[in-house]
């Protein structure tokens, strides 16, 4: 049976290839190496890999400290602007504020009814999982019931009567429904998905190999949710704020308010933080990727931190004297920007509508700082993309410090953008040049997989199934005419096509011990990276594999459609 997502199927059994695999450490071929959030972890038939460490615990509560930081400040200055008479800066600051949070709410809380709700009446994914062979049992859900039955096709076991348990588990769900309503209604969505991370990390800690893993493919998928959720509002918050608040500072000149100065401080942090956490959990989610580093995603929030300060002090210089033309400025930046994604193909969604929403939020980021949105080599577009950035932010300075008569005051403004912007550039350097996770850019390169060809930690799994061989060519007729002529006419006989060797003792060949595990099989092409991989977009998908891999003994392998393997399977057989 197979579980149907979005056209897609997903079936657990024994496969011959392993196109993809799940979460780090819990994907692999028995034997087989892993990557850990910091680098090569240890083998996977040892019952370790990847444990969530302390280092990942401070992220967490780092991360949350940004957002904290960054909702009080934006608050405090709000109030403060309404107790000092100002009603059109209170509104707009309030207004970025509280209608970004409240479009990532209603989003969390639609997910959130997605994974804890299943409608009455609709036929949820049906499941089949063959422990390569073994008589395992099964899981599937049909029309909201559970039931398990074996492949020896015994009876199936449905849900009971009514008890006592069953009554306390409606309660339950009833209080995790409230709790959650009243949670996304004070605005704590990422909180409360923060926190869950944290637990679940921490759990997957303390908890055996079993209860591990499936606690660590939790953690995972929350934390890819927090991390779209804090992207979503950074750029539609602290972004726009981080620009206002620049704009009344030179508007005001003279000493800078201590507030104005925090709240301005606030968004450019949580903007460099959001973007280095996003690539960080991504890299962290694909096996075919190494995991950056906590040095490379300090790299990063300097890079963002100091280009993204420069962009937007920039901007704040041009709007205080060209509001009018500002405005224009902005949204044709934006419409260049979303053509020029909508142009690269990008496959992030699983839907066109949403893939056109998601091609809008990216343009808006492109307005601020470089984001990587395609497969292969982004050198080159990334250094398009800055010296466009770097014209301009020199053309709109420029203008601004035109209209200034060129004074002291304004000149140091103008090189606070130039040195500003030369800061994240030579950040951006630093962690391509040493601390990118493929290698360093001067150096020899790492293959983007974990598995490299090189032994040790990274090298090829021992137990790895590969793709069967491609076919010869074929020889047609006259070829073999010519052939053998060609072998009479130089008098050598021409030797037969097969030959048994002379007898020779057989010697016994040691063979690893193979240890079948079992392949979820998902009928969708792997999305390319830097797109997230289906299982993490595709909520049915994960309910699907989150019951798959709690239910099996040994952890599942994923494995996604691959049309090129398709297609030597198909001239292997029609060949032999």
């Amino acid at each position: 049976m197979a579980a149907k997502s979005d056209g897609a199927a997903a079936a657990a059994g024994p496969g011959p290839e392993g196109a993809a695999g799940g979460p780090r450490g819990g994907a692999g071929e028995p034997g087989e190496a892993v990557a850990g959030p910091e680098g090569p972890g240890v083998s996977a038939a040892g019952g370790t890999g990847p444990r969530y460490e302390l280092r990942d615990c401070c992220w967490v509560l780092c991360a949350l400290l940004v957002f904290f930081s960054d909702g009080a400040t934006d608050l405090w200055l709000a109030a403060s602007y309404y107790l000092q008479g100002q009603p059109t800066v209170f509104g707009l600051t309030l207004l970025f504020v509280l209608l970004p949070s409240l479009v990532v709410q209603l989003l969390s809380f639609r997910w959130f009814v997605y994974d804890y709700s299943e409608p009455a009446g609709t036929p949820g994914p049906a499941v089949s999982t063959k422990d390569s062979g073994i008589g395992a049992p099964a899981i599937g859900t049909k029309d909201s019931a559970t039931a398990f039955r074996t492949d020896e096709g015994g009876p199936e076991l449905g849900p009971g009567p009514p008890s006592v348990s069953s009554y306390r588990r409606r309660c339950c769900r009833l209080c995790v429904w409230l709790l959650q309503t009243f949670i996304h209604l004070l605005q704590l969505g990422q909180v409360w998905r923060y926190l869950h991370a944290l637990y679940l990390g921490l759990q997957s800690r303390w908890r055996g190999e079993r209860l591990r893993r499936h606690f660590y493919w939790q953690m995972l998928f929350e934390s890819a949710d927090v991390s779209m959720l804090r992207l979503l509002e950074t750029f539609l918050r602290s972004a726009p704020q981080l620009v206002l608040q620049l704009s009344l500072l030179v508007d005001k000149g003279g000493e800078p308010d201590l507030l104005p100065a925090l709240s301005t401080s606030a968004s450019l942090v949580s903007l460099a933080w959001t973007l280095a956490s996003y690539q960080k959990v991504l890299r962290d989610s694909r096996d075919d990727k190494r995991p950056l580093s906590y040095k490379g995603a300090v790299a990063q929030v300097l890079w963002h931190l100091f280009t993204i300060a420069a962009r937007s002090l920039a901007f704040a210089l041009f709007a205080s004297v060209y509001k009018l033309y500002f405005g224009i400025f902005i949204v044709a930046h934006w419409c260049v920007m979303t053509f020029w994604v909508i142009q690269g193909e990008t496959d992030f969604c699983m839907s066109k509508w949403e893939e056109i929403i998601y091609n809008m939020v990216v343009g808006i980021i492109y307005i601020f700082c470089w984001f990587n949105v395609k497969e292969g080599r982004s050198r080159r577009r990334m250094t398009l993309y800055y010296c466009i950035i770097l014209l301009e932010n020199a053309a709109l300075t420029g203008f601004w410090y035109s209209s200034h008569n060129f004074d002291f005051h304004s000149l140091i403004l103008v090189c606070m953008v130039a040195s500003s912007f030369a800061l994240g550039i030579f950040f951006m350097c630093v962690y391509y040049c040493l601390l990118h996770p493929n290698g360093p850019m001067l150096g020899p390169q790492v293959p983007g997989c974990i598995f490299s060809e090189a032994p040790g930690p990274c090298g090829p799994p021992v137990d790895t199934v590969t793709s069967p061989p491609r076919s010869l060519p074929r020889t047609t007729g006259t070829e073999r005419d010519g052939a053998s002529m060609g072998g009479e006419r130089a008098g050598t006989p021409t030797p037969p096509v097969f030959q048994v060797r002379p007898g020779l003792p057989p010697t016994p060949v040691a063979r690893p011990v193979r240890t079948e595990r079992p392949v979820i099989r998902i009928d969708l092409p792997r999305k390319k990276y830097p797109a997230w991989d289906a299982h993490f977009i595709d909520r049915r998908l994960r309910k699907t594999i989150l019951a798959l891999e709690y239910s099996s003994p040994a952890t599942p392998q994923l494995q996604y459609r691959s049309m090129g393997t398709s297609q030597e399977l198909l001239e292997y057989e029609t060949t032999v």
